[in-house]
């Protein structure tokens, strides 16, 4: 074979292990050394593929992808910095166990480390932040390389697959010429990875079958569930237990809830367990906790504090997560079938029972009734929850669009599901991520809640519109600054807390939104707002600007705050 046809052979035997495997869509950053896949990947008819000229966004963006999928989404890019620009993306696939196939094109072995341009080390560029990286040989005509390809390139799927799912890397050097020939996929000989669901031993059932037999105060948590759990028998474990559920609007369990397990569901929990009173009768002998730890610092707290005797994590991964330090057992599996054959015998405490679910009643009732007193961000996010059509999305950036999600999004008859990126909690990217994920799920509405700040350190993904179509309506709360900060002891300190803190920067977006030919809607009350949530949505993204008040907001929020606290205290007195 000549040059053409040994790169081309090379390319497309590393395409089809990837659609064999179960690959279907694919990012890609144009670039010249990653010519040859690109243009294998841009002729496989069985692939979607996606365009964004921002390496940075577009690999949030394909984040967003297999957030939406559950499936593994591949990154594709030339040699240099355009490979160090993936880098905050990975970071949040791994910690938020996002299954991502980075693939950067590479100068040749006689070309780095003597001045060539484009060509920085990327042999384990990313680090302990990816599940396994490989480098690739030289497209050349030796025996053993297409099997080494097709079967290394499985394996990468593999791993990215295997819980706990996260992002792998493959670094691929291509001398020049580049061009390839177009050809159908070839046939594959190592066809497929089956990969083992993860249940718990035997001692691990046992284990989790006593405490709950035992237990007579036990309170069941439910944070961020992995990609793709069927929720089903997390509700079945609930029915056999009994127990109060602190039910993170991440878990996406807080709609579509079973009639017989809405009595157990806890969603004002950050609120009410700022209540002194409460959280002392309120504090269980067992916790169990299932998915990633919840947004809310109070309920870490509450549970640090009262120091039960049994704390269950159910998890994935044997690095389990638990800052708290306090988790007494582990146990390691992936949320499964297992979950509903396990025999309990739960004891069930009707007035602890009846304790945390008056408490959620007497929460739920005030903060309904919020958003017609109040004007601030809290109220506005209730309004946008109320105004959301059944199945939906809402994207929420990091700060406080997740927290105001958190409390404010209660029990819905309503199909609406939650997401963000909460693997490393940062506000870069997300923009891109709700991109990518609106385009991972056409079939619904998806709609993103995102701060000021966050907006502008990823104003650029709009760029992937002018390449694709892409439909997303964007909320912006716009406190001119950083509105979370106002919460934090940084505020009492009035010196250098604008400069260093609130950072504001007296920008409005309608500019920006004019530059992509995006809708824009600019709100200043509360009515303007509503009005424009419920408005037809007239260009495929729409930017809806709402202007907010940073100090306005912490004072309102607070009001809510004290106002639950003294009911509670009232009820318990």
């Amino acid at each position: 074979m000549n040059e053409r046809e040994i790169l081309s052979s090379y390319v497309y035997k590393m395409v089809a292990s990837l659609v064999q495997n179960g690959v279907e869509q694919v990012v890609v950053s144009p670039g010249s050394r990653s010519t040859p896949l690109a243009y294998a990947f841009a002729h496989t008819k069985k692939l979607q593929l996606f365009r964004q000229i921002d390496e940075r966004s577009a690999g949030f963006f394909a984040l967003g992808l297999a957030k939406a999928s559950a499936k593994p989404v591949v990154l594709l890019c030339t040699s240099g910095t355009a490979a160090a620009n993936y880098y905050p993306a990975i970071v949040e696939a791994k910690y938020a166990r996002v299954p991502l196939i980075i693939i950067t094109a590479d100068r040749p072995h006689e070309l780095r480390e003597v001045g060539a341009p484009q060509a920085i080390n990327q042999i384990g560029l990313y680090g302990e932040h990816v599940k396994w990286s490989a480098e690739f040989p030289i497209p050349d005509n030796a025996k053993p390389t297409l099997p080494f390809i097709e079967r290394h390139t499985a394996r990468a799927v593999g791993i990215a697959m295997t819980a706990p799912m996260g992002p792998v890397h493959i670094n691929v050097p291509f001398r020049e010429p580049l061009l390839v020939d177009f050809t159908d996929l070839p046939s594959v000989s190592f066809q497929h990875s089956f990969i083992s669901e993860l249940a718990p031993s035997k001692q691990g059932i046992e284990l989790l079958q006593e405490v709950i037999g035992k237990t007579d105060k036990g309170l069941l948590v439910i944070g961020e569930l992995p990609l793709g759990t069927d929720v089903s028998y997390v509700w079945s474990f609930i029915r056999k237990c009994k127990w109060p559920v602190a039910v993170e609007s991440l878990s996406n369990m807080r709609s579509n809830i079973p009639g017989d397990c809405l009595p157990y569901v806890i969603t004002t929990y950050d609120a009410i367990l700022k209540n002194a009173r409460f959280k002392k009768e309120a504090a269980p002998h067992t916790v169990i906790r299932l998915g990633a730890q919840p947004v809310s610092k109070f309920l870490s707290l509450f549970i640090s504090e009262s120091m039960p005797a049994s704390y269950l994590v159910i998890d994935e991964d044997p690095m389990f997560r638990d800052s708290t330090s306090l988790s007494t057992h582990f146990i390691h599996a992936r949320i499964g079938e297992w979950l509903e054959n396990i025999e309990v015998n739960a004891t069930v405490n009707g007035a602890y029972k009846a304790l945390w679910a008056k408490a959620d009643e007497i929460a739920r009732k005030i903060i309904k009734a919020y958003p017609s007193k109040e004007q601030d961000e809290g109220a506005l996010v209730s309004k946008l929850i109320e105004a959301l059509p059944n199945e939906s999305d809402l994207f929420a950036s990091s700060s406080m669009p997740i927290r105001d999600i958190d409390t404010f999004f209660g029990p819905s008859i309503k199909d609406i599901g939650v997401h963000a990126n909460r693997g490393a909690n940062g506000i870069d990217g997300v923009i891109s991520t709700a991109l990518g994920f609106s385009k991972g799920r056409e079939n619904r509405q998806t709609y993103l809640l995102i701060g000021d700040l966050a907006f502008l350190h990823d104003a650029n993904a709009f760029i992937a519109s002018r390449y694709q179509l892409c439909e997303l309506t964007v909320i912006v709360m716009n406190n001119d600054g950083g509105g979370i900060f106002s919460y934090l002891p940084q505020s009492s300190v009035e010196e250098h807390y604008e400069d260093l803190f609130g950072t504001p920067t007296a920008l409005t977006f309608k500019s920006v939104a004019s530059m992509y030919e995006l809708e824009y809607i600019k709100t200043t009350t509360a009515d303007e707002f509503e009005t424009a949530i419920k408005s037809e949505r007239v260009k495929p993204i729409r930017v809806i600007e709402a202007m907010t008040d940073r100090t306005e907001n912490v004072a309102a929020h607070r009001n809510l705050w004290q106002t639950i606290n003294a009911e509670l205290d009232t009820w318990l007195s």
